[in-house]
């Protein structure tokens, strides 16, 4: 059956009874609790958050072949792409907007996608989810191709605009991967890796937001982060490329310079003054006994690795 043909993808018979999935399910935990006080809320409800982390850690073979598929799309000058609607899309947005910062990557590296525009992320646009040729207007706009790798969000797993944006992505060559809270899900027929996290029932029914949204913010920050150390962002357990755009983060760009290299702290301002805040073109000069154009010459040849650029890899 083709899920994008019109009038099809709303439908029951295409996506199943939404009542049937596990995070619809009522949660027999919660069932009193609009009568529960404060204290034995707050309690069930950190009880069941406790239950996402044993999910994600079953979907972790599934996570690293996500991994290594984001690490070669970047590696091939590729993007990161996340496609979804509603709390799904708005996790990751939210990720691919923290990578600039973070690992000094460009806007157009790691990408988010939201059903309805980014406008959709403070004001939701109703009815946005249901339609697939949004998705794949929104792929055309940024252009997916074979270098890309495209990651569907879906709590429920049969959110029409994600199958739609895989279908069109796969179409288009891009590597697909799906991120689901429910078993057998939809979305996992339309992507060559299905993650699924079944998060079994939500606190309060149906409101994925809670532990399917923690589920899929659980596995993009692995996929990120991952991905980012595979790619030379990282030195040690350093986010060595962050961008020292606050006062804050020059404070923590010349802390890593000093746990990098050994450096007093003045060495590490005066090195980071010459690599014009660049933590990892300053880590390199020290560990390389380099100026700060070699140490860039020698991060270009390492393809931005630091180990390979001082000779320790």
């Amino acid at each position: 059956m083709d899920l994008t043909a019109p009038g099809t993808l709303g439908t029951s018979a295409a996506l199943g009874t939404l009542g049937t999935l596990g995070t619809e399910t009522p949660n027999e935990r919660t069932a009193e609790l609009d009568r529960m006080p404060v204290s034995e809320l707050l309690s069930v409800m950190n009880a069941e958050d406790q239950t996402v982390a044993l999910a994600v850690r079953d979907a972790l073979p599934e996570i690293g072949t996500a991994v290594e598929a984001i690490t070669e799309s970047l590696r091939r000058g590729g993007r990161l792409i996340y496609l979804g609607a509603g709390t799904s899309g708005r996790i990751g947005l939210l990720d691919a907007v923290e990578c600039p910062p973070t690992f000094g990557t460009s806007p157009e590296q790691v990408v988010g996608l939201l059903s309805g525009g980014p406008g959709a992320f403070v004001v939701a646009v109703e009815g946005a989810e249901d339609e697939p040729e949004r998705a794949v207007a929104d792929l055309d706009e940024i252009g997916v191709n074979d270098k890309d790798t495209v990651v569907g969000l879906a709590a429920s797993g049969r959110t029409p605009y994600v199958v739609g944006g895989l279908r069109h992505a796969a179409a288009r060559g891009a590597v697909t991967v799906s991120v689901a809270c429910n078993r057998d899900a939809v979305v996992s027929r339309y992507a060559d890796i299905p993650i699924e996290v079944p998060t079994g029932p939500e606190v309060l029914t149906g409101s994925t937001r809670l532990k399917g949204g923690t589920a899929e913010k659980m596995v993009c920050n692995m996929l990120s982060t991952a991905s980012m150390v595979r790619v030379g962002k990282v030195y040690g357990n350093l986010m060595v490329d962050v961008r020292a755009s606050n006062d804050k983060l020059v404070d923590r760009a010349r802390r890593m310079v000093v746990q990098a290299t050994g450096a007093d702290p003045d060495t590490a301002a005066e090195a980071l003054r010459a690599a014009a805040g660049h933590a990892k073109t300053a880590i390199v000069m020290l560990l390389a006994h380099c100026t700060a154009e070699e140490a860039r010459q020698r991060l270009e040849k390492a393809d931005g690795d630091t180990r390979t650029a001082v000779g320790r890899d």
